[in-house]
């Protein structure tokens, strides 16, 4: 059974707030589910100077990163000469002649047209800064995402309002302009600050590929299409790239189109592709915006897994104008719709910390049905039977306006190729609502997960709050039971006429076919071994639950402060009986830990504040 798609894929508001000064108290981190306050946000709460990773050991059953990559501008000094290049000059030239150290300072407004920067061997003490000579007072300060305002764009359709420099917009960015299709590939040990990133011309279809490149940061930066051009790939991460943060940046109008274009998947970062390893990547407070994938790794030939990838206070969306039927839609030039696929995906990866992100505006069609996340391993076209998505933690995010929240399975290609692993996933502390379902092209569920491939295992949802229109669980399993699969201490609740835990197809051969009748007990015991479905509090539920679920008929009775017409204005179950409250929820205080049933809503928003 194939739960995704084997498409082919192509060769890859000043929102943060000042950094706190407690900040350091969790840089030693216990497992999050066991944290007793918000996670930190700031940029190298998980990294100390001279890249020393503090992420803890493991989060549930998932190891966290090894490595990271501090991006502090006092780890990646400049000691040398500032050097004023001039409007028209050769960049790579410029490059070339300076040495390790050198500050290279382009004139704001200026445009600057490359193939490639050269590689300069240089080392950690020693980075070439590439930036605009607009001087730090005007630009947003360190830490700090950067707009299209700073190019002199005070607004794109159907994006959120984003931050403006004083005075307005401007342009106070110097422009590099991409001439390479594949993307253009860059020097080491460089930090690119205020720079705008376009293609020359429409032919482009990558703009960056760090292939062969180590230590290499893009802070303050604006990468996006042409006005109405394709462009699959922003940043492709690929073939041998070590040492790559992707920090406080905007990354806008990537796309494929639907029946006349040139690509198919268009992602704004992501990569993972080749026979040389890549690791310790860091995509850090940004805006993402891609039709297809706004984040993918894998997908492509490869003899190798991405490792140590950090992601976190990121807004991943896509704008509604995208979407046809909405108001303001507009189609590619030729009225073709773009193709969406998904806001996350992970076909390969390997020790991934997915962290206090918004995703946002997820809908179904070309040959997918919604799903916000997916870890689904894959060899495409049969070309990485290596392929491996493993210990990966998803925790403290919010997902709305989508199809469907995420799929979880280990699936064979069309031509029947495995993968070598899947699993070890700890998800906990997700809010969700505002799910669609056939209006959307989507089903509407919160989670897909089986195997028909290497076996899934070790599986962990816990305070989890999600209200859908669908199936909470879709389950397909042709092999051996999945095991050490779990769901705890979760707030959930269903809709439509089919059963909460429901076979995704396949007859009799699927473990859920014959057993979905009887409910989530005749289900759980069908396809899992050594599970555990313990403090979970169901909101409108069919019947057949295991023992101590708590269901109630709606969300009134569950005690949730605010939740009407599928929007979670207030997640956060009611203690007593206060206004807006009709009494304690049987969840309050009710899970494993002490703590409510559902996520720590106060984590959550404390996590996100300032993303959006």
């Amino acid at each position: 059974m194939s739960f995704i798609d084997d498409r082919p894929v192509l060769a890859q508001s000043i929102t943060v707030p000042y950094l706190f000064c407690l900040a350091a108290m969790f840089a030693l981190i216990v497992p999050a589910s066991a944290m007793a306050s918000s996670p930190p946000i700031e940029e190298n709460a998980y990294c100390g100077k001279g890249n020393v990773p503090n992420f803890g050991e493991n989060d549930g059953p998932a190891q966290l990163p090894k490595s990271c990559y501090y991006t502090a501008l006092d780890g990646t000094p400049s000691p040398g000469k500032q050097i004023h290049v001039e409007r028209d000059a050769d960049l790579s030239a410029a490059v070339d002649s300076a040495k390790c150290g050198d500050t290279l300072l382009l004139p704001a407004g200026a445009s600057f047209v490359i193939k490639s920067l050269p590689a300069k061997q240089c080392d950690d003490q020693h980075y070439i800064t590439i930036r605009t000579d607009t001087t730090d007072s005007k630009l947003p300060p360190e830490g700090t995402r950067i707009s299209p305002a700073w190019a002199g764009v005070a607004s794109l359709p159907g994006r959120p309002a984003y931050a403006q420099p004083p005075g307005g917009a401007a342009k106070l960015m110097a422009t590099i302009l991409v001439k390479t299709p594949a993307g253009t590939t860059l020097c080491d040990h460089c930090r690119f600050i205020g720079i705008e990133w376009v293609p020359e011309n429409p032919h482009v279809l990558r703009m960056i590929s760090t292939e062969g490149s180590d230590h290499i940061i893009f802070d303050r930066n604006w990468l996006h299409a042409a006005e109405g051009s394709e462009l699959a790939k922003g940043i492709g991460m690929i073939h041998g790239t070590r040492f790559i943060a992707l920090i406080n940046s905007y990354l806008s109008g990537f796309n494929c189109v639907a029946r006349t274009g040139a690509c198919t998947d268009a992602s704004a970062v992501g990569g993972g592709t080749g026979d040389d390893p890549i690791g310790t990547l860091k995509i850090y407070n940004n805006y993402l915006e891609a039709s297809g994938e706004n984040i993918l790794f894998g997908g492509a030939e490869a003899e190798i897994n991405p490792t140590d990838i950090e992601i976190r206070r990121n807004h991943l969306f896509k704008p509604m104008i995208w979407k046809e039927g909405q108001p303001g839609y507009t189609p590619a030039p030729d009225g073709s719709p773009f193709i969406v696929k998904n806001h996350f995906e992970l076909k390969s990866g390997v020790r991934v910390l997915f962290e206090a992100n918004l995703l946002e505006n997820n809908w179904g069609g070309f040959t997918q049905i919604g799903f916000s996340i997916l870890l689904t391993p894959k060899s495409q076209q049969n070309h990485c039977p290596k392929c491996a998505v493993t210990d990966v933690t998803i925790r403290y995010n919010r997902i709305r306006n989508v199809g469907g929240v995420m799929e979880v399975s280990n699936a064979v290609s069309k031509l029947g190729g495995e993968t070598a692993d899947g699993g070890r996933y700890s998800i906990h502390d997700l809010i969700i609502d505002s799910v669609h379902n056939d209006d959307w092209k989507a089903k509407g569920a919160f989670a897909f997960v089986g195997s028909n491939a290497e076996l899934l295992h070790d599986v962990s949802f816990d305070h989890v709050t999600a209200f859908v229109t669908g199936i909470l669980f879709g389950v397909g399993d042709r092999k051996d039971p999945i095991r050490n699969f779990s769901v705890t201490n979760s707030l959930l609740m269903a809709g439509g006429p089919r059963p909460e835990f429901a076979s995704t197809g396949g007859g009799k051969e699927n473990c859920a076919g014959q057993a979905q009748r009887a409910g989530a007990q005749a289900v759980l015991s069908a396809c899992f071994v050594n599970y555990r479905f313990e403090k979970n509090l169901i909101i409108g539920g069919k019947g057949g639950w295991p023992k101590g679920t708590i269901v109630v008929s709606s969300a009134k009775a569950a005690g949730v402060r605010d939740f009407k017409n599928g929007v979670a204005k207030d997640p956060r179950l009611c203690h007593a009986n206060t206004p807006g409250c009709n009494g304690a929820s049987p969840g309050a205080s009710a899970a494993t830990d002490g703590k409510d049933i559902g996520a720590d809503v106060d984590a959550v928003e404390a996590a996100i504040a300032g993303v959006e």
